[in-house]
């Protein structure tokens, strides 16, 4: 929230220019829209203003230019045929086809209609009449034929009709025609609005105006216009991610403004910490430390990223990075995004922290009453220099004597919003924030532009490969006789079990039959979790698992994050082709952390398409999580590329990943440019800028725009 100064200032700036107020209109202001076919398309489009229908891209089109003479009209082409009604031929039941028969100078042609209405029919094609029908021609019996006309009207009609006519996406209930009514009816609204693109750059791209640009894109002429390289889709494209970068940029900017601190790095607490490490540190973490060293030791707020495979030693790094804040006299906070990972956190730093002398304290929503109160108030008076948690951390409640560095774990969890809360709690707080999920450079800048990142891309010594072999379905079975084997000798497994489409219900399924199939031959060794069971039997069981108490663990994706049991050496995939390659990484990393050599088996049907058979051959051929990341980007596109909703991933409404990916580089460019000049937006690009952040709707950069 601004503060009061910054509502005292808000004034300055006018909140969302009148102008763009017709597009900002909800949907049903729109003629033909009610409230349910509203509600529908508002799902179907991703908003329920106007301007949601217009960011709506035609996939395909009918082109109905095409008018020959009945004699000429080719088999299954569309054609635009002037004819006239010569006869009604009405069947003795509704469910058998109505025919009318017509003409051309050329030659005959029926028009077919099943269960149809015999008043709208003639309605339409009175006898006589010449009218221009369009639609499909296809011959029976040698004769031409439409069945169900597309378009039906009179002569003066014909220019409406001969029309380019584009294919939106759909989904039930909503028909092309009532989208294409709509867009139709939108267009007119769209405003002349003031150039934001830099005069050079737009006549270097040949771009349209931004009002041409989207007349055009509803209005395609041929198949060029709908490729992601056509002029009209890269204008619109980098049109969004300007507002991104923008935003980014601005946010970025402010929180440098904001005064942060200067910390001392590399002292005694830092020596102890390393001399209790068993292993010597990697290049990379190394070289990450120092550049987090560097941004600690500079007054302005630290804002950044560090990227690693799960097992690259992201926690030391960050244990590092937090003693920095407590030899300076403040206090450090680490928040995950589950409970287990939160202990786990705990329990891998403890003998760390205990070897420099540190108190720590581990807060999530489990802790009640009396216990609750006491973590509290060491928080609160300082006692507690690191404090471990979930996003408990940043709920009311919670106060810190004063928090000098947040670090957050599997950032793609947590929303900017949820970083800026905890960042709240104290004063000119320095974040890190980590992900175990490769992110490929162009998504970075998309999400987390603002942030500077730091890569672990070695590996600590001593961990060996793990061992990828691709499992054909019907094979499962001698592969279970050979996990039996490995189970004598100590060694334990996950089975992960596949997505079923959308349906948790269907995946909580297929983990149960599995289950029961090893139970069968295991017995009580075998445990099971899914996204259904309750957070505290999830963690029992997680836990029996780690002790081992059982030696199999079958479970859906929820393992994805989190757990670590050195002693687990085998990972099962089933259906491993369901999966993006990124969430099959991140699998493959829960093995593979102790010094014993590991395995991931990835099972597969008989039938796969060409993709799928890719996908599984890179994992294969690689455990370079970037590499990975960036292919799986080709391949999926960046939609996907997480696996997880909640990724904090702008979604992207125009623009296209990797094919816009060298528009994203020149956006971040001129974002830049733009700070460096003109950071309020003052000048006449900047308040034309001003408006592509509210068209965009980047409402954080808007608030700083407002606060002044």
């Amino acid at each position: 929230m601004p503060s009061t100064a910054a509502k005292e200032e808000a004034p300055k700036v006018k909140e969302r220019p009148f102008v763009l107020d017709g597009i900002f209109t909800r949907l049903t202001a729109l003629p033909g829209i009610g409230p349910r076919s509203g509600s529908l398309m508002a799902k179907l489009v991703g908003g329920d203003k106007i301007l949601d229908v217009l960011w709506h891209k035609p996939i395909d089109f009918i082109d109905r230019r095409f008018t020959p003479s009945v004699k000429d009209a080719p088999n299954g082409q569309i054609c635009t045929l002037t004819i006239t009604v010569d006869k009604h031929n009405v069947p003795p039941k509704r469910s058998m086809p109505y025919r009318v028969l017509c003409h051309d100078d050329t030659g005959p042609i029926d028009l077919v209609f099943f269960n149809a209405n015999k008043d709208w029919v003639s309605k339409q094609l009175p006898l006589g009449a010449e009218v221009v029908v369009s639609g499909k021609v296809e011959y029976y019996r040698g004769k031409p034929q439409i069945v169900h006309p597309d378009a039906i009207g009179s002569v003066e009609d014909r220019k409406s009709i001969e029309t380019v006519e584009p294919i939106y996406p759909l989904t039930q209930g909503i028909t092309n025609k009532l989208l294409r009514k709509a867009v139709l009816a939108a267009l007119p609204r769209l405003p002349e609005l003031p150039e934001w693109l830099d005069p050079a750059y737009k006549e270097r791209q040949r771009f349209l105006s931004w009002h041409n640009t989207l007349d055009k894109l509803h209005n395609p002429v041929n198949t060029n216009d709908l490729s992601p390289e056509s002029s009209v889709r890269m204008r619109l494209a980098y049109d969004e991610f300007l507002a991104n970068q923008l935003a980014l940029a601005m946010v970025r900017y402010h929180q440098r403004r904001r005064q942060g601190r200067s910390y001392k790095t590399g002292g005694e607490m830092r020596r102890k910490l390393l001399e209790a490490l068993p292993f010597e540190l990697t290049g990379a973490q190394q070289r990450s430390i120092a550049e987090i060293d560097k941004d600690m030791e500079d007054p302005s707020k630290m804002l950044r990223m560090l990227q690693g495979d799960v097992g690259a030693g992201k926690t030391v790094v960050a244990a590092l990075a937090m003693l920095n804040a407590i030899e300076s006299g403040a206090q450090a906070a680490i928040m995950a995004p589950t409970e287990i990972l939160a202990r786990q956190h705990a329990e891998s730093m403890k003998p760390l922290l205990d070897a420099c002398g540190v108190r720590f304290v581990t807060l999530t929503g489990r802790d009640k009453g009396k216990q609750r109160e006491t973590l509290l108030q060491q928080i609160r008076n300082g006692a507690a220099q690191i404090v471990i948690g979930t996003h408990a951390l940043f709920q009311d409640g919670v106060e810190f004597d004063d928090l000098g560095l947040a670090v957050i774990d599997e950032q793609h969890r947590f929303g900017v919003h949820q970083r800026l809360m905890l960042a709240a709690k104290g004063k000119g707080v320095d974040v890190l924030v980590m992900t175990a999920t490769p992110i490929p450079r162009t998504l970075t800048l998309t999400a987390y532009g603002d942030m500077e990142v730091s890569k672990l891309d070695e590996k600590p010594p001593g961990r060996k490969p793990i061992d990828t072999r691709l499992i054909s379905h019907e094979h499962v079975q001698q592969m279970i006789e050979g996990l039996e084997r490995k189970i004598a000798e100590g060694e334990r497994v996950y089975w992960v079990c596949p997505l079923v489409e959308e349906s948790e219900f269907m995946d909580v399924a297929a983990a149960q039959e599995r289950f029961e199939i090893l139970q069968a031959k295991f017995g009580d060794k075998v445990g099971l979790v899914h996204g259904r069971l309750k957070p505290e039997e999830k963690d029992e069981t997680m836990a029996k698992f780690a002790n081992g108490d059982i030696d199999i663990l079958v479970a859906t994706t929820v393992i994805e994050v989190g757990v670590n049991v050195p002693e687990a050496t085998i990972m099962v995939i089933e259906h491993a082709e369901r999966f993006g390659l990124s969430q099959l990484h991140q699998l493959r990393g829960r093995v593979g952390r102790g010094g014993d050599q590991s395995y991931c088996f990835l099972v597969y049907p008989k039938r796969l398409t060409e993709t799928a058979k890719e996908r599984l051959n890179i994992m294969r051929a690689t455990e370079d999580g970037f590499k990975i990341a960036e292919r799986d980007l080709e391949l999926r596109g960046a939609g996907e590329i997480l696996g997880t909703r909640q990724s904090g991933m702008p979604e992207f409404r125009l623009a296209e990943l990797p094919a816009h990916s060298e528009l994203l580089a020149a956006a971040r460019d001129d974002a830049k440019l733009i700070m460096d000049k003109d950071p309020k937006l003052e000048s006449e690009r900047g308040k034309a800028l001003r408006t592509l952040l509210y068209l965009f709707e980047r409402d954080q950069a808007i608030q700083y725009l407002l606060s002044g």
